[in-house]
């Protein structure tokens, strides 16, 4: 596997619990949580995306699944 280079987001402090994220050669994205960054979570930019606009709160949500 390449090496990634990993980015820390704006919005980390200095200290632990900071974001880090990588573009992947096959054009999705890698997240990891700096404190376990063994664990390496794959998404696509379209899914990080609405995510991201899910949970500022700007009107989109989450598909819901019935129970």
């Amino acid at each position: 596997m390449p090496r990634l280079a990993w980015q820390k987001s704006s919005y980390s402090n200095e200290g632990a619990n900071c974001l880090n994220v990588a573009a992947a050669s096959d054009g999705t994205l890698r997240l990891r949580e700096s404190d376990a960054p063994e664990t390496v979570l794959p998404v696509t930019r379209d899914c990080l995306a609405a995510f991201l606009v899910a949970i500022k709160g700007h009107g989109a949500r989450p598909p819901v699944r019935n129970r």
